[in-house]
């Protein structure tokens, strides 16, 4: 797609990614203006408080959410400017790549959980830990057994979004699960496929923040 197809408001935050120590270094800044074929005007990123200096020729690579997906394109330094105000001039892209990220997706976390089973009369629980998860679903793997498929069940476990810790609890459909031998019982933990059916907003919002900061970790290691 062309940059200017994304229809950004002045002051989107982008991230600019440089290579010159052979790792891959990630700034944010925010666009400031674009001429359209010619340039894309940014904000100057900074580093321990102070503005980063920019070379003219310079490889950048930008990155940006956009809609439910990651837009990608190459660009090189103009020029950077400190009057009147710090500016990055970069050239403008020929094209922008993009990445969609459905609410599907799954990405791989090691979450410990506590489950209960609303359906057991004793309200059993179990411990164990998350292995994967979506939006929608996850995978989860416990110590014992945790109900059977179409059992209703109440997940608790405490989550991490940008250094914030807070507890979290979903409620959850049991639709797989994968069955053990006799030999394995003791060694291998039980591993169920779930559908995530909170209803609770405040507990989904808090379920996407979780999720969509993993798949943006995985996304930088990638």
């Amino acid at each position: 797609m062309k940059f200017e197809d994304l229809k950004l408001n002045y002051g989107y935050p982008i991230q600019l990614q440089t290579n010159t120590t052979g790792e891959p270094e990630r700034y944010s800044c925010r666009l400031i203006g674009c001429v359209p074929g010619r340039h894309i005007l940014l904000s100057v990123p900074r580093a321990a408080g102070k503005l980063l200096r920019f070379r003219p020729g310079q490889k950048l690579v930008a990155r940006l959410m956009v809609g439910n997906g990651v837009g990608l394109f190459t660009c090189a330094v103009e020029t950077q400017t400190a009057e009147p105000y710090p500016m990055l001039f970069v050239t403008y892209p020929d094209s922008v790549s993009f990445r969609g990220i459905r609410g599907a997706t799954r990405v791989a976390v090691d979450v410990n959980i506590q489950v209960v089973n609303l359906d057991d009369i004793n309200e059993q629980v179990v411990t164990g830990n998350i292995a994967d998860i979506s939006c929608t679903g996850a995978r989860m793997e416990v110590n014992g057994v945790a109900g059977n498929i179409g059992d209703r069940i109440l997940i608790s476990c405490a989550v991490e979004v940008l250094g914030i810790i807070r507890e979290l609890q979903l409620e959850a459909t049991i639709r797989s699960r994968v069955e053990r031998s006799t030999q394995e019982i003791e060694d291998l933990p039980a591993i169920y496929g779930i559908e995530f059916v909170e209803k609770d907003e405040e507990r989904r919002l808090l379920l996407y923040a979780f999720v969509f900061s993993q798949l943006a970790k995985d996304e930088q290691s990638a």
